[in-house]
């Protein structure tokens, strides 16, 4: 029998709480239940009535299993147009001072701290990944935060947010790794795959030898001029 305590902590909080607080979503922030309220946030959003009552239940019960399945989907969609906002812009801005969304794995990025992002704005395309403002690519977040669906921030988001703080984007690396054997560096020709090569090099082969075959006097073209 559980006690009084452990039953009240499982009713005390949102839905919103207890999904932002989920082991693997450190990455999303609290959307403001007003901003879920409004109509004009949810235009353009399939949903489900008992989903959104879900989301916006101030005292949600997480030993139910009463939920309907879509909450995260509704949450993550609206949470995408959110964190896009004035308000959104600034809560996310915390978290990456604090580097909640992990560093960039480059040598040279000099731990960068870096923004999540989706490579696709419809759900259950891909999951999200980060960014990185310093050499501009995208990586794979932490294990626990790879599940997270990408639309959940969009394809926009980070770029969004450094127009809006571009006192935050970082200079991009000064230095940059130069592949060398004993102090020389490497031809261009030396990263190809053994097969563009052979391509590249068959390639060549054939303009030479079609070219000395243009060059060539055709037996007819002897015969009139002599």
């Amino acid at each position: 029998m559980s006690s009084p305590q452990s039953n009240e902590s499982k009713v005390n909080s949102s839905w919103i709480d207890w999904f932002v607080g989920k082991t693997g979503n450190e990455f999303l922030c609290h959307v403001p239940i007003e901003f879920i309220a409004k109509k004009f946030n949810l235009k353009g959003l399939k949903h489900k009535e008992e989903a959104l009552e879900i989301v916006l239940d101030p005292t949600f019960d997480s030993s139910l299993d009463w939920v309907s399945g879509y909450e995260a989907e509704l949450y993550g969609m609206i949470h995408a147009r959110y964190i896009l906002s004035a308000h959104g812009v600034d809560d996310m801005r915390l978290k990456f001072e604090r580097g909640d969304f992990g560093r960039c794995p480059r040598f040279y990025c000099d731990r960068q701290r870096t923004l999540p992002v989706g490579l696709s704005d419809k759900w259950g395309q891909s999951t999200v990944k980060v960014y990185c403002p310093r050499c501009n690519d995208v990586f794979k977040p932490r294990s626990r935060n790879e599940m997270l669906d990408g639309a959940m921030f969009g394809t926009s988001f980070p770029h969004m947010f450094f127009m809006q703080l571009p006192m935050l984007r970082p200079q991009p690396p000064v230095e940059k790794y130069v592949p060398r054997i004993y102090g020389f560096r490497l031809h261009e020709s030396a990263f190809m795959p053994l097969a563009s090569r052979e391509s590249s090099t068959a390639n060549m082969g054939s303009s030479a030898t079609s070219s000395g075959t243009s060059s060539s006097p055709s037996p007819s073209r002897i015969d009139q001029d002599v």
